[in-house]
């Protein structure tokens, strides 16, 4: 009789989940569960909330064991760094068919016109001549290389590798929250997420019949090898990373090894007649595509950063001589400035004479003194961001700041507006997520990983990130966030 009574307490995944405030993924605005996320409901209300938190915690252990981690730097002297997983979330985000087709399509638009914008102002200039984007915007942009300036670079391809961030907002329209062209990251998480979700549920998985994702790294490694020098049939092609040491080193090492390629640090590589060479135990072999995790300014010590001890003295010299291609080209942070970012639309326009199939978040420019001024009588309703931060750094988020906070954000941004932009607090969608031992409605996003080579390819879904502290908006694994696996149908 007493195991009768304790059965019945016991509560299953969704037993207490409410959501009513935010758009979410799963229960429809009366808490019914959306059609596509039927099958999953039905597996997952079979399961009580502790073998959930038992698995999680097994997953978790299994993360470390396999080194899939990241480092987490830390302010304290004595604690300088701290290897973390990043928190798997095992309840998957599901995307319709048709809602990928269209995210499919303007992903591909926005991402040839930002390549076409790198192109022209390292050339001809002409979007600041015809004075869509303000000159000094660019310019002065900490991410502008002159050194770039009129360099011809294999196939134009600036970016054959890039991540956009997206979101949904209360009405259930995505929106492109940012763009990241330099190096982005978390590629590799995509796909072990996959492999964990296929491990622990592949019954589901299958009847799902969602879509394949594991022809995507054969894609990214035909859009490294189309950038060869002279096109050469049978590159050579390495992957470059600080080192061990670096935050995303596991992405570094598990991306090499699944597309076959090496895995370099500065120090394997050298310049001998203008054209780079891998040393090893078989000699010297003539590199042809350098696929970089370095940022601009560690590339070169003779051409940026002289302190550098991570990139390859002589480079950039290669580079300009056509001797070899890197990936991303140096510069393209250019491009995914969070100001230059209001442009992308005008962008699509002006290049592409085509009407911008995905809308950006809006956003004020803060340099613009209309804009300035609304935003600070409206700061605390605003999302601030340091134009040159990513990883969720240098932010401000108004509706859960301390009046100190923005105190101090109004006064930073009052001495150097040209280096904030702020955007109204969208509702980011939620999804059913376990945190803090409960499933509970975390907010997400997606970065979807874009491939361009010869042509442009997207893997299937992408990286859903989770802000799995409550309330929390940012999904960054830096501040706490985790992951999801997404399933296209």
């Amino acid at each position: 009789m007493i195991d009768m009574v304790a059965k019945k307490k016991k509560k299953h995944v969704f037993s207490d989940y409410t959501n009513l405030t935010f758009y979410d993924e799963t229960f429809d605005q009366l808490g019914f569960v959306r059609p596509p996320y039927q099958r999953l409901y039905q597996q997952f209300s079979k399961m009580e909330i502790e073998e959930l938190h038992h698995l999680n915690s097994f997953m978790q252990s299994q993360m470390v064991k396999q080194g899939i981690t990241f480092t987490l730097y830390s302010d304290n002297q004595d604690d300088s760094s701290l290897e973390r997983t990043i928190p798997f979330d095992m309840i998957p985000r599901i995307i319709t068919s048709n809602e990928w087709q269209q995210l499919e399509q303007g992903l591909k638009q926005r991402v040839r016109a930002l390549n076409e914008f790198i192109r022209d102002v390292y050339h001809e200039q002409n979007i600041l001549k015809d004075q869509v984007i303000p000159r000094k915007m660019v310019v002065t942009n900490p991410y502008f290389r002159p050194e770039m300036a009129g360099l011809d670079i294999p196939n134009n391809v600036y970016i054959p590798l890039s991540g956009i961030d997206l979101i949904r907002s209360e009405t259930g329209e995505f929106y492109v929250l940012e763009d990241n062209l330099r190096s982005p990251s978390g590629l590799s998480y995509v796909y072990k997420n996959r492999s964990l979700m296929m491990h622990l549920f592949p019954k589901l998985f299958f009847e799902y019949q969602v879509r394949d994702i594991d022809y995507g790294l054969n894609a990214l490694l035909s859009s490294l090898r189309s950038l060869a020098p002279n096109g050469k049939p049978d590159p050579l092609v390495v992957l470059l990373t600080p080192g061990v040491h670096n935050a995303a080193y596991y992405d570094h090492s598990f991306l090499a090894q699944e597309m076959g390629i090496e895995l370099v640090e500065g120090r394997d590589l050298t310049v001998i007649d203008q054209k780079v060479y891998l040393k090893g135990i078989q000699g010297l072999r003539q590199v042809d595509v350098i696929y970089r995790r370095i940022d601009d300014e560690f590339l070169d010590p003779l051409a940026f950063r002289p302190d550098s001890l991570l990139g390859v003295p002589g480079l950039m010299n290669a580079y300009r001589a056509g001797q070899v291609a890197i990936a991303n080209a140096p510069g393209t942070g250019v491009a995914d400035d969070k100001a230059i970012y209001t442009y992308v639309p005008e962008m699509i326009r002006y290049y592409l004479k085509e009407e911008p199939i995905l809308k950006n978040v809006p956003t004020y420019i803060l340099s613009k003194q209309e804009d300035r001024e609304y935003v600070l009588s409206h700061l605390s309703e605003m999302v601030v961001k340091e134009r040159s931060l990513s990883g969720g750094y240098g932010m401000l988020i108004g509706p859960t700041a301390s009046e100190h906070e923005r105190r101090v954000f109004a006064e930073n941004i009052v001495r150097f507006p040209d280096r904030y932009i702020a955007q109204p607090t969208i509702k980011l969608s939620c999804a059913p997520s376990l945190s803090d031992g409960e499933v509970y409605p975390c907010h997400i996003d997606l970065r979807a990983f874009v491939f361009m080579g010869n042509d442009i390819h997207i893997v299937p879904g992408g990286l859903t990130r989770v802000a799995l502290k409550k309330g929390s908006l940012v999904v960054n694994s830096s501040q706490g966030g985790g992951t999801k696996d997404t399933w296209v149908l």
